[in-house]
């Protein structure tokens, strides 16, 4: 697929972004970091930050204000009251001992420059069958990247490189993970892992399944997939 039509398909996405009404936190990261990765004019900066509460969350849950503090980061925007709310939120090394939330505040705190050794651990010894989803392990891969990467260590390289591989024997013979989501979760995480290189084919799947809207997603309406697809496509460009 030539430039000129990747572009076409950008611009295209981020058309049919520009005319949603986006409102939820979740909503509003994952298109804010769109923007961001694509270097746009980002009047949803200012739209998320109106949104944090005086404690420095988000909606008071791990799991949005970890969504809010890595889209900002995209733009060099730091809440360090933020983090250490996520901090303060941390109880027996994880987040309410769960997956998810462990896995989205570990990363928000890489991207706001904060370690966090232990709650990496939680997530890599926790590991188990329940958890072997590719998009719950492309998380996981991209916590542990990101809190190694920013730690200056390969701590969980041999993990994150067996886990990638597993993700990349998931994948479909048409270069995707079925749901366009998941598939950006994956992407994204084997960017991050180094695998640039074998995800040629995903990209181009990403980029034929854009309805005529403009959006991607199983319901031709999906703000999250499609602002997801255009961060992936950016983050692929720059990687």
């Amino acid at each position: 697929m030539s430039s000129k039509l990747e572009l076409d398909i950008v611009k295209k996405g981020f058309e049919w972004l520009s005319a949603q009404q986006i409102q939820s936190v979740k909503e509003l990261s994952s298109t804010l970091s769109a923007h961001a990765l694509w270097a746009l004019p980002n009047p949803y900066i200012t739209r998320l930050i109106l949104k944090q509460e005086t404690d420095g969350s988000w909606n008071s849950s791990t799991r949005d204000t970890a969504r809010a503090c890595s889209a900002l980061s995209t733009e060099g925007i730091v809440f360090m009251v933020s983090a250490k709310w996520l901090l303060a939120r941390k109880s027996k090394r994880s987040w309410n001992r769960d997956v998810y939330d462990t896995a989205y505040a570990l990363a928000a705190l890489a991207d706001t420059e904060t370690q966090d050794r232990d709650g990496c651990n939680w997530l890599y010894e926790h590991y188990c069958p329940a958890w072997e989803q590719v998009g719950t392990t492309s998380l996981i891969i991209t916590a542990l990247k990101k809190q190694d990467h920013l730690a200056k260590t390969r701590t969980f390289e041999t993990f994150i490189r067996e886990k990638a591989e597993w993700i990349l024997s998931k994948r479909g013979h048409d270069g995707g993970w079925k749901h366009i989501s998941t598939s950006n979760l994956a992407i994204q995480a084997l960017l991050l892992a180094g695998f640039k290189e074998e995800l040629g084919p995903s990209v181009h799947w990403l980029l034929n399944n854009i309805h005529e809207s403009g959006a991607w997603g199983n319901n031709n309406d999906d703000i999250n997939a499609t602002a997801l697809t255009l961060s992936t496509l950016g983050l692929y460009k720059k990687t």
